[in-house]
């Protein structure tokens, strides 16, 4: 198989990201706070049933890609394919909306913290279903939970951004079809993965500059913004405030946020 020269329509950044994200801005450290998560991993190994040759599309530094199996990985964002590890495949610069794939080439597809970065969701999914056999699975947050997080208290215009960006989960599944079982995904205390629902008992970790630059939606709010949601939870933090609404968090072992797995099954 080819990979398809890029139509000179796609709106790509300097460094190929092919969302609303500038991955060649925000994303050099990304490896180092967004490790996959053992717990989440194996309900995507899970999800993904027997299957010998995986998809991996929107495949960043190679978070969830299940070793020991055939994964092909599809990555625009140059950054983020220079930071996947030695031990894996070396990811084929293309979109999710143009697989330079066959009809069913693979017999399961994944996607994880990608679908809302997509220039076009519906194209996205089509295609991956147009390539896959088997199971499509999708880890993302449902968009009707992300603001009932505490950290919208601190920063409402960061979630709030969340929230408008990921897709409805019905939306998703209609789009591809089969049989859909949506799963929440609790969060482990100590999760490695740093997005935002990740530090839900450890809130000083908000207060590192990487660790925020690893999740995407805070490049969207402008420096003041940020500066100031950073300095009421630091102050919260420092006065005791935060520890007297959320303290009950720092000894919870598991969370139950927004994060769902999407597993369309035909």
């Amino acid at each position: 198989m080819t990979l398809e020269t890029k139509p000179s329509s796609d709106k790509r950044h300097t460094d190929g990201s092919a969302g609303d994200a500038d991955y060649g801005r925000i994303g050099q450290g990304y490896a180092s706070y967004r490790q996959p998560e053992p717990a989440i991993a194996a309900l995507i190994e899970a999800a993904l049933g027997p299957a010998g040759r995986i998809l991996n599309v929107g495949a960043g530094a190679g978070s969830y890609e299940p070793r020991g199996r055939d994964v092909t990985a599809v990555e625009p964002s140059a950054s983020m394919r220079a930071q996947r590890p030695a031990d894996i495949a070396v990811a084929i610069d293309a979109t999710a909306e143009k697989l330079p794939f066959a009809d069913g080439a693979f017999d399961a597809s994944m996607t994880t913290f990608s679908v809302h970065q997509w220039q076009d969701l519906d194209a996205g999914l089509k295609e991956m279903r147009r390539v896959t056999r088997g199971p499509v699975a999708v880890l993302s947050c449902d968009p009707e939970l992300v603001e009932a997080f505490w950290l919208s208290e601190y920063a409402p215009q960061v979630l709030a951004t969340e929230a408008r960006r990921y897709p409805s989960l019905g939306r998703m599944s209609e789009v591809l079809g089969g049989a859909v079982e949506i799963v929440p995904v609790p969060i482990p205390f100590a999760c490695r993965d740093g997005f935002n629902e990740a530090y839900y008992g450890r809130p000083e970790l908000f207060l590192d500059p990487n660790a925020r630059s690893a999740c995407s939606a805070w490049s969207f709010v402008g420096e003041a913004e940020n500066a100031a949601s950073i300095e009421r939870l630091r102050q919260d933090l420092q006065s005791g405030a935060w520890d007297a609404r959320y303290g009950a968090l720092r000894t919870q072992g598991t969370f139950e946020g927004s994060l769902r797995l999407l597993i369309s099954r035909v």
